[in-house]
């Protein structure tokens, strides 16, 4: 969606395009017409064997350590991470693919496009998770729906969701510890106790103002559609959003 989406509905091969990003003003100069339809997130993923693992979810993750890690380069190995932790190199993962994800977790760290993180470049979310999982070593990042198993909602097996050290104090406390299943962080989210970004409003995009049958199916998606959006994994709208989104659609 974040690239390819875009780039066809600009060019009228398409009548909506799926976007996992904010638009940006150039898009917006071209006709770019969004309208927040969920809200998705970002994680940190880490091997479930990785050597320090326990340490690590002591700890958690700030910004400024994940922009040593993905941007700066000045965190390389895991005791420079966690206190006591190996000696062992980071070995550091990210998109190769244009993707809404890696762009706001480039935000949240400091940068401000995805082409700011450092790392071996991999296709798609299941890759990114995947690489992880079979990399006792690796970090990386996705969004929850590739984090948490869509049936059970626990964390995929192979891989564990570092916590973010939301008060940058070095140890995660119990109101920054919401992330053991799909519905914690989730709710987490809800309640914007996880910050935004890495969490982010999710968009169904048209070029100008939307036809009268996408119209159509645009008020379902605010409306009767909300109802399935947990159930894909996702966060429904504030009541506030839907109206002020339903009010684009007049």
């Amino acid at each position: 969606g974040a690239g390819k989406g875009m780039t066809d509905v600009l060019a009228g091969a398409v009548d909506l395009a799926m976007l996992s990003r904010e638009v940006r003003q150039e898009e917006l100069d071209q006709s770019a017409f969004p309208l927040p339809v969920a809200i998705d997130a970002v994680v940190v993923t880490v091997n479930a064997d990785n050597p320090d693992l326990e340490k690590i979810l002591q700890t958690g993750i700030t910004p400024q350590m994940a922009a040593g890690i993905w941007m700066d380069n000045t965190v390389t190995r895991w005791d420079q991470w966690v206190a006591g932790g190996s000696g062992e190199a980071i070995d550091v993962y990210t998109r190769a693919d244009a993707a809404g994800a890696a762009e706001m977790w480039a935000r949240f760290i400091g940068g401000e496009t995805q082409e700011d993180l450092r790392g071996t470049a991999v296709n798609g979310d299941p890759g990114l998770a995947e690489a992880v999982r079979q990399d006792p070593l690796g970090i990386g990042f996705n969004n929850i729906g590739f984090a948490y198993d869509p049936g059970s909602g626990q964390q995929i097996t192979g891989l564990r969701v570092v916590p973010i050290d939301l008060n940058g104090d070095g140890q995660i406390t119990p109101d920054e510890d919401f992330y053991a299943t799909r519905t914690d962080i989730t709710q987490a989210i809800a309640d914007r106790r996880y910050p935004f970004p890495p969490a982010r409003e999710l968009y169904l995009v048209t070029k100008g103002a939307p036809s009268q049958a996408v119209t159509e199916f645009l008020r379902w998606v605010l409306t009767d559609g909300q109802a399935l959006v947990p159930g894909a994994g996702y966060v429904k709208l504030t009541d506030a959003r839907i109206q002020s989104a339903l009010e684009l659609l007049k």
